[in-house]
């Protein structure tokens, strides 16, 4: 069918204690919701001309953690948020800084659009573009002799940059802003720091959504400043930091006697206070620790929490570098982002007469520019993306089991290994099988996906994982049947994917399982002695075509069928012991009707075309096989 949609990815969210909110937002499905005043706006927004620095971060740290809650953002807005956050981002304490530039970073990415170009016109990008110039000025002189210590002038660059990058995406005011006060020279400046700060050079990113806009000659030394970020990010090995990390805090801990209380009665009543507004101590937990009765809301604050922090930090880069890569490896055509995920493709076999005017372009193999496969494969991208699908590793997962406060790494390792495969999807669907290894390395990609699937007593049920392997798969099965390389699934394999597949909720999973179906059986058709296995593929189709819900599952399990018994002998006898024409006969009246009484409201008007010739498209091939069964 149609081209399979390349997902294009976005940046977490800062929160109050330095970790992404996704991590944060599992904490909190087990609290209890106490609505919109838990933490009125007006109170926190006035507790930012508090003469206390401790106050100050505090009010910025929950409105951070406040607004992750889009309901609340309009509260905020109402009472002239942004300017009053906005002299934050030069206060005189790095802390204050660090916590406000992601207070409004977390604005601008939980409230979209709208609130971004909001956020603009109040005058944000004027403190946020000082405090970009005075970070790069502060970098070398910040810069702390101390190994073990982190240099904070870096860390509230990468919330500014962060939230740079949420308003230069969202808002094309703030892209003008970007390009009249020269911001290029200064993200270059974050960059350069990834020898030491690889958080904030991942936020590269940013550069990658500038390329339109970067001059000629500025193109293709960004482009390599950037792919050698992301290769350098992934070197790094979780399985080993990971557990080091925590041996680390494990002996900070030990050497650090226990903080005293706050002895300040202000600073206590306000922690008191706010402790009691969003939540009910001392039975709610926070980052899997329990959150105590009394002054200490460290919990609250970045800070204390170095070790987890660094580890969280290294993940989210990992995870950021490989969505930049499939952002790389996406066509910038509008009609990628209306071609919905559920679609998908084997184009290599659609005549120029299947198509639909206007969605040819839809549906052509997606383009890479000789200058970017270039970058990635000279900075061996492929293979490092290949390494990255591996299971995360025992030893830091045991650590993490281990750790209530360390638990919400497991969620993110599997993301990045879930990333992995869908950037390895978007290579194989944009890069030729040379410049990709020819076909041993095509074959190894092969066999270890195979492990990943395969290896284990029964397929992994995670649907992120199943959606993100199973579209990689697909993507090398087409590259290995397009070159006649042999292929490793077994007939047992190929029935057991479709099969999980067929149970799986997520759309996508089943469209790329039948695809995988198809793909095998157009490859075998051509073998001899493969009838069977063909008419075993033939009856999981039809099934897939008749008792699918979805009209795009349908649809794909009928294009897959057209495949597979176009031709050949063992086509031919495959489809007489399986009755494939009656079968058909009977189930086009059914389709027909599906896409007149569902299409219209259900699927969008790309879907529908492609629909639409595959409904030609069986009309034609029953044709075919009437002529067949005359022989």
């Amino acid at each position: 069918m149609g081209k399979s949609k390349t997902t294009k990815f976005k940046r977490p969210q800062f929160n109050s204690v330095g970790l992404p909110a996704n991590s944060m937002k599992e904490v909190d499905a087990e609290e209890e919701d106490h609505g919109d005043d838990s933490c009125p706006a007006a109170e926190l927004l006035e507790k930012l001309q508090s003469p206390s620095a401790d106050v100050r971060e505090f009010a910025c740290a929950s409105i951070s953690r406040v607004v992750q809650q889009s309901q609340t953002i309009p509260g905020f807005l109402q009472r002239d948020a942004v300017r009053r956050l906005g002299p934050m981002l030069l206060d005189s304490s790095p802390a204050v800084r660090e916590t406000a530039t992601g207070a409004l970073r977390n604005l601008s990415a939980c409230g979209g659009q709208e609130v971004c170009e909001d956020m603009v016109k109040h005058d944000v990008m004027t403190p946020l573009t000082a405090l970009l110039r005075e970070c790069c000025a502060g970098f070398e002189s910040a810069a702390v002799p101390m190994k073990d210590q982190k240099n904070a002038v870096e860390d509230v660059a990468n919330e500014a940059v962060n939230l740079l990058w949420n308003l230069c995406e969202s808002s094309s005011q703030a892209l003008s802003v970007f390009n009249k006060a020269g911001l290029l020279d200064v993200v270059v400046q974050c960059l350069e720091r990834h020898p030491h700060n690889v958080e904030l050079a991942t936020s590269a990113g940013t550069l990658w959504n500038m390329k339109a806009s970067l001059p000629a000659a500025r193109q293709a030394q960004t482009l390599n400043a950037v792919v050698a970020t992301l290769s350098q990010c992934l070197d790094l090995d979780p399985g080993t930091l990971i557990p080091e990390l925590r041996q680390a805090e494990e002996v900070r801990h030990r050497n650090t006697p226990a903080a005293p209380d706050i002895e300040d009665p202000a600073a206590g009543e306000l922690a008191v206070e706010e402790m009691d507004e969003e939540e009910e101590a001392p039975k709610h937990k926070k980052n899997g620790k329990a959150v105590r009765a009394d002054n200490d809301f460290s919990d609250l604050l970045p800070r204390g929490k170095e070790e987890l922090r660094e580890a969280t930090a290294l993940l989210t880069a990992q995870q950021t570098s490989l969505e930049i890569i499939v952002n790389m490896c996406c066509s910038d055509d509008p009609s990628d982002d209306e071609w919905e995920e559920e679609s998908s493709s084997d184009e290599s076999d659609m005549g120029p007469d299947g198509l639909c005017d206007g969605v040819s372009n839809l549906m052509s193999p997606l383009c890479l520019s000789a200058e970017v496969q270039g970058a990635l494969i000279n900075h061996s991208i492929p293979e490092k993306v290949l390494k990255k699908t591996e299971f995360p590793r025992k030893e830091a997962m045991d650590v993490c089991h281990q750790n209530p406060s360390w638990r919400s790494l497991i969620k993110k390792m599997q993301r990045v290994q879930s990333r992995a495969l869908t950037s390895l999807h978007s290579i194989l669907s944009t890069m030729d099988a040379e410049s990709l290894g020819g076909a041993a390395a095509l074959q190894g990609a092969a066999q270890h996906l195979s492990t990943l699937v395969f290896g284990a007593a029964e397929i992994p049920k995670d649907e992120e994982f199943l959606e993100a392997v199973i579209s990689a798969m697909r993507s090398l099965l087409q590259m290995i049947a397009s070159k006649n390389i042999p292929q490793c699934m077994t007939p047992q394999q190929l029935m057991s994917l479709s099969e999980a597949a067929t149970r799986c909720d997520v759309v996508s999973v089943r469209v790329n399982a039948v695809a995988i179906l198809g793909i095998t059986g157009s490859t075998l058709a051509k073998e001899k002695g493969t009838a069977e296995t063909l008419q075993m593929i033939g009856n999981a189709l039809l099934q897939v075509a008749t008792k699918d819900a979805h009209l795009v599952v349908n649809g794909e399990a009928l294009d897959a069928l057209f495949d597979v018994f176009a031709d050949g002998d063992e086509a031919e006898t495959a489809a007489k012991n399986i009755q494939l024409l009656p079968a058909l006969k009977a189930l086009q009246p059914v389709f027909k009707a599906k896409i007149r009484k569902e299409g219209r409201g259900k699927y969008s008007p790309q879907q529908l075309c492609v629909l639409d010739n595959i409904k030609v498209n069986l009309r034609r091939f029953i044709g075919y096989l009437e002529t067949v069964v005359k022989k």
